[in-house]
């Protein structure tokens, strides 16, 4: 499933790359907030962390190393599976992944844009690569309840 999981990563890391850079370089300049929406707000961030800017006092070649590791243990999952659900669940974490990745590569923290909110409280801002993480994640979760649906239908 390598022909279903790599363009996908690809696709997802490239459109990571490419709302990273119009936000750097286009959309905020200086750094600012922008509303969009009642919830919903463009603003700039850098998370020197992982998720929630957890781990952020870590140094940052084991974050890499980390993901990097993560990654091909995802690619060998990609290649041994038969699911097309599945391969394309890990090519979205892997693109997003990489796309984190070469932001702490190139500036040492995740660049994060997008802002959520209700009221005063707002979620943690991230980026579309966090975005195809989840969604891979999700993905994952669906197609592990379908499987297990799909078993005992068949056992019954």
């Amino acid at each position: 499933m390598l022909r279903l999981g790599l363009p996908i990563a690809l696709g997802g890391f490239l459109l990571d790359q490419a709302t990273k850079w119009l936000v750097l370089n286009h959309v905020m300049n200086p750094p600012q907030v922008i509303p969009v929406t009642d919830f919903f707000n463009l603003v700039l961030g850098f998370n020197t962390g992982v998720s929630f800017g957890m781990f952020g006092e870590a140094p940052a070649w084991i974050l890499m190393v980390f993901t990097l590791a993560i990654v091909a243990g995802l690619l060998g999952w990609i290649k041994r599976t038969d699911n097309r659900l599945t391969a394309a669940a890990l090519g979205l974490i892997v693109g997003g992944a990489l796309g984190n990745l070469l932001d702490r590569l190139r500036q040492g923290a995740v660049t994060d844009f997008l802002d959520f909110y209700i009221g005063s409280y707002h979620w943690p801002a991230f980026n579309l690569a966090d975005v195809a993480i989840v969604c891979g994640a999700g993905l994952l979760l669906i197609e592990s309840v379908l499987a297990r649906d799909s078993t005992k239908a068949r056992s019954a």
